[in-house]
């Protein structure tokens, strides 16, 4: 072999083995600076923030139990390198914990179970639909508004969001969906997981976005297309494209990216809008039996309800910097009483978090302890989990 040429393979090793102990060295430092304790908070490790080329194979470790975490790995530019490593830390009431990046065994198997799990459904005409281990979600297609506005069987026109009401903690989307298309079923009855006796028909549903003009609050049609981006054992996440539309006269563009992670029973939008510097999300009011309640210093709005042999609580968290104020808006109006967080787009962009608690499933006992865990996911939400490298 030429000197050059020994130099070069050397030199290649040498880098190689260097970065794999650099990755396999790194070690970080997550604080928690408030007096809560800290689960079911998804960290996120990029490749960048951790200065390797690819996070293919790692994982998470425990360095005082030596135990590897349940983690997932993201691709954002489908390249075959993995760029983020999501996991959920257990922090104490300001206190810190340190993990770390390792290359996971061989010999490791990683929980196939899908947990957090969301897919297009063709045959339910076209939903979209998704859950974790505490809530389900579905909203709708292109083909269910077709079918809606030329009168077919199966037609729905909303950009609404459905809440299924599960009280199980695996999952049950595809279950259902079988019980629907082999008839030998109906998830409108509860068997023992729970179901779906959520009315959406026009309204928001659960975290529906309007516009207000004037004093009219204007919706979308249906969404055009869709996206799958992530499902695993910490988050699923997706893409809902609503085209441009129209709120008498104001053309809006928007384009949903919705995402839920383990343990949360609120998702996560995250809406590109173009075209208005403001838009709402909504909680359907249903028969307007209920009580909102909004929390202006926390950023919060829930809406209690009775619903049928139980009660249901759907809620909106965002932080100061999207929150403008919050309204309930009555009207005689079929499905369009709504209680509404009104949000500031900031540089073409809107997030805030919406989801639900069904007191059946006993995740939450009730108003009283569902507005605790509102109140606690809001100061987490504006008070994140501070991360530092602390070995490399």
């Amino acid at each position: 072999m030429k000197p050059s040429i020994l130099f070069f393979v050397l030199l290649f090793n040498w880098i190689f083995f260097s970065c794999s102990e650099k990755a396999s060295s790194i070690q970080i430092e997550i604080s928690n600076e408030l007096s809560l304790d800290r689960t079911f908070e998804t960290v996120e490790l990029s490749k960048q923030f951790l200065g390797i080329e690819t996070l293919n194979g790692f994982g998470i470790q425990d360095i005082s139990s030596n135990a590897f975490l349940t983690s997932q790995l993201v691709d954002n530019d489908n390249d075959g390198n993995m760029d983020i490593l999501l996991f959920q830390p257990e922090i104490k009431p300001n206190s810190k914990a340190t993990y770390q990046i390792v290359k996971l065994p061989e010999d490791f198997k990683a929980s196939e179970e899908k947990v957090c799990y969301s897919r297009f459904v063709p045959e339910r005409t076209d939903d979209y639909a998704w859950e974790n281990n505490k809530v389900a979600f579905r909203t709708y297609g292109p083909n269910a508004q077709y079918r809606f506005e030329n009168r077919l069987e199966e037609g729905t026109l909303s950009s609404g969001i459905d809440a299924w009401l599960k009280r199980v903690d695996y999952s049950i989307i595809d279950a259902w969906y079988k019980k629907y298309t082999e008839k030998t079923g109906t998830y409108h009855e509860d068997t023992g997981e729970g179901l779906d006796n959520f009315h959406v028909g026009s309204s928001r549903g659960v975290g529906g976005i309007a516009y207000k003009k004037d004093s009219t609050y204007y919706i979308s049609k249906n969404f055009v297309s869709h996206k799958t981006l992530t499902n695993g054992p910490i988050r699923t996440s997706f893409v809902l494209d609503y085209g441009v539309w129209d709120a008498n006269g104001t053309l809006i563009k928007e384009t949903k990216t919705i995402s839920l992670d383990y343990g949360n029973n609120l998702s996560k939008f995250e809406i590109a809008i173009k075209g208005v510097d403001t838009i709402s999300a909504g909680l359907t009011l249903h028969e307007k039996d209920g009580v909102v309640t909004s929390h202006k210093d926390e950023t919060w709005l829930n809406y209690w309800q009775p619903h049928a042999d139980s009660e249901l609580g759907t809620a909106i968290v965002t932080i100061p910097l999207y929150f403008i104020d919050s309204e309930k808006y009555e009207t005689d109006v079929k499905d369009l009483s709504n209680a509404f967080v009104n949000l500031r787009v900031v540089n073409g962009k809107v997030k805030y978090y919406s989801g639900f608690t069904w007191q059946k499933s006993n995740q939450f006992k009730n108003q009283y302890e569902w507005e605790q865990y509102l109140s606690s996911f809001t100061k987490k939400l504006n008070n994140p989990l501070k991360i530092e490298i602390v070995k490399q």
